[in-house]
């Protein structure tokens, strides 16, 4: 934000160097670029941080110099003359989208004569890097760049049926905006149209067809509040940025709107002439409603660690234009003013008497009491994931929430939804909102192949997105796992992993068929019959499409259920007193039986001493049937109080073997 030097003593005395209050201005928190000669007068730069959209006019970089040094601030208070007919008698104004016009309000000026601006008035503009167009244009621009509240003058002869209508855009609907290019509109985009076509991109840019040229006569004023959100999303999608939409997009003063109406109408009968019609259209324009803050007077030095008076404080925010409602002991509210939409809690107002009391003036060693805190159940599920995840050789990764279509999809059994698209972002090809973590991986493994490092193992704990009845989406927390291994490698990475958390519940595991994973190669997880996630080893095919150039699986867990479930606090159980008995079997079965069917069957035959069942590996082929499998597999068994005896687990044994051979028509392999 460039502000003039002389413009500023409009509003109060400068009586400083300019080194001096620049300085000072820095300090407060408006850091300064640069100082140009600009003939007679300095153009001063100033950084404006997003939350202090009232420093981007003149007033308000004076009311902040006025609290700094001290010094009395003058605000003109303007009042134009006006005679006839009420304004209402010339032009007409309808909000159709209350969401995104807050507040519209028109003022009609007749019989003004369109010409070339005076000399300071062109001057004041040369100096902020601004070009003089007109007599009323320049004076719009004027009253912006002095109050922050951008305005719109249009030429009414050009307006059809004298109206004003603010509403949505239609979908391929077009204008030519003053700077005389095309530009097609979609309903996400607030439009102000007269009774037949649009003449205005709201907040934004003018339409050439009622732009103020020599042959204007008769004018109407706009001033108006409008969403800042849909003004930036505006601005994205036709990148067409400007002073205005630059106000817009912040939140603006809502007083404001009303005194630059009167400032505009007063310049301009004075440098255009004209009739101003009596009254002014006003659409909208609720109360402003602020919410008081208390200021706790011990939390100054608990967070400065100096001590302040409260008559110093009280001065400040009463200097910065806060009004205080009540004072008790050891504490004081205050209501923010209109212009201040950042001062909304206690640290707020603590920053504000830091900042003009000067942060120069708090000691850097000066001691400030903190209290330590505890890692809270997520702080330590996610450490205790890491440690293991770290020490199995893996690193952990940070990925982008956005991403290109190909790696929006979500690896899951049950439906998402499609992907949420965000349209106006810089990545204008990612722009999904991802549902899966793995691909996100799988595209930073992809990634780190090219670049020749092949052993980028990774793993990530962020949110996805999916879309849900209410008007946010769910973003469940997920866990993923990407690493050069087979389907059986990232079994064991799984296993070890989970067995950190000793989770309470029986986990299952079912195969899943997915495009991504070769057959029989995938498998998704149970606990207690909620879904836990998945595992699988990427097929050949879909490596070479994601740009992968050596083997890989992928695992993708719900944290949000892993931390709910996990169980921290390792319990002391005694070692069993008795010896466990092994045997194996190899039975017969179709290729088709999974093999976590097969183990629950035997799990529920062996009888009350077994205490695990282990997968060995599995046979094909030889003298075996073309659609038959060995499977070999281990049982223990082991009693609480007593060793088992060999007929004991052998009618186990048989157990099994008969259940299998009724549910699967398994045989025992000779």
């Amino acid at each position: 934000m460039i502000v003039s030097w002389n413009w500023l003593t409009e509003y109060l005395r400068l009586d400083m160097p300019v080194d001096t209050l620049t300085d000072r201005l820095a300090l407060s928190g408006l850091n300064h670029e640069s100082t140009g000669d600009a003939g007679g007068d300095f153009a001063i730069d100033l950084e404006v941080t997003s939350n202090r959209p009232d420093c981007l006019c003149h007033i308000g970089v004076a009311r902040e110099i006025s609290v700094l040094f001290d010094k009395p601030l003058k605000v003109p208070n303007p009042q134009p003359k006006a005679k006839g007919k009420p304004v209402e008698d010339y032009a007409s104004v309808r909000i159709d989208d209350a969401t995104l016009c807050s507040r519209f309000t028109a003022r009609v000026i007749r019989g003004v004569k369109i010409g070339p601006s005076p000399w300071w008035l062109r001057k004041r503009l040369e100096t902020l890097g601004q070009r003089s167009v007109n007599n009323v244009a320049d004076i719009t621009n004027y009253v912006m760049f002095e109050c922050g509240q951008p305005l719109h003058a249009y030429d009414l002869a050009g307006l059809k049926g004298h109206a004003i209508i603010v509403r949505r855009g239609v979908q391929g609907e077009s204008m030519v905006a003053i700077n005389q290019k095309k530009y097609e509109f979609t309903p996400e985009m607030l439009v102000i149209a007269d009774a037949e076509r649009p003449v205005g991109l709201a907040g934004v840019m003018g339409g050439f067809d009622t732009e103020i040229s020599d042959k204007t006569t008769n004018i109407l004023i706009e001033a108006a509040q409008f969403d800042a959100m849909s003004i930036r999303r505006t601005v994205r999608a036709l990148n067409l940025p400007s002073e205005a939409s630059r106000r817009f997009e912040r939140t603006l003063d809502p007083a404001m709107t009303e005194w630059a109406s009167r400032r505009v109408a007063e310049l301009i009968l004075k440098l255009a002439g004209g009739v101003l019609a009596p009254g002014l259209i006003d659409m909208g324009g609720a109360d402003i409603v602020r919410t008081p803050v208390t200021l706790r007077l011990d939390q100054i030095p608990r967070i400065l660690g100096i001590t302040i008076d409260e008559p110093t404080i009280i001065r400040i925010l009463q200097a910065l234009g806060l009004n205080q409602e009540s004072s008790e002991v050891g504490s004081t509210t205050w209501t923010p003013p209109s212009w201040r939409s950042d001062l909304e809690r206690e640290i707020d107002l603590i920053e504000e008497v830091a900042r003009i009391h000067g942060f120069e003036h708090i000691p850097d060693d000066r001691s400030v009491p903190l209290t330590s805190t505890t890692r809270g159940p997520r702080e330590r599920v996610e450490n205790a994931a890491r440690e293991v995840l770290i020490g199995l050789g893996f690193d952990e990764a940070a990925t982008f929430s956005l991403v290109g279509e190909p790696f929006s999809h979500a690896l899951e059994t049950d439906s998402t939804g499609p992907a949420i698209t965000v349209e106006h972002t810089s990545r204008k090809r990612e722009n999904h909102l991802r549902r899966s973590l793995s691909l996100s991986l799988l595209e930073a493994r992809a990634g780190n192949e090219a670049r020749g490092n092949t052993d980028a193992d990774l793993f990530e704990i962020a949110q996805v997105y999916h879309r849900s009845d209410g008007p946010l989406p769910s973003e469940p927390t997920r866990l993923a796992i990407v690493g050069g291994h087979d389907f059986f490698g990232m079994k064991g990475v799984v296993e070890g992993l989970l067995a950190k958390f000793h989770l309470d519940g029986q986990l299952e595991a079912k195969p899943m068929t997915n495009d991504l994973f070769a057959p029989g190669r995938g498998a998704q997880l149970f606990l207690n019959d909620h879904s836990l996630g998945y595992l699988g080893e990427v097929e050949r095919s879909k490596r070479d499409t994601l740009g992968l150039r050596t083997a890989c699986a992928v695992a993708e867990l719900s944290f949000d259920l892993i931390r709910e479930r996990a169980i921290l606090v390792a319990h002391h159980q005694d070692m069993p007193p008795f010896p466990a008995v092994t045997r194996d079997l190899s039975l017969v079965v179709d290729k088709t039986l999974p093999w976590s069917d097969l183990a629950s069957q035997a799990k529920q035959a062996a009888g009350p001493h077994m205490e695990t069942v282990s997968y060995l590996d599995t046979f094909a082929g030889g003298n075996l049937p073309p659609d038959k499998q060995s499977v070999h597999f281990s049982l223990k068994f082991r009693h609480a109080d007593r060793t088992l005896t060999g007929e004991e687990v052998e009618t186990s044994i048989q157990s099994v073997i008969q259940a299998c051979s009724d549910t699967f028509a398994a045989t025992l392999r000779s």
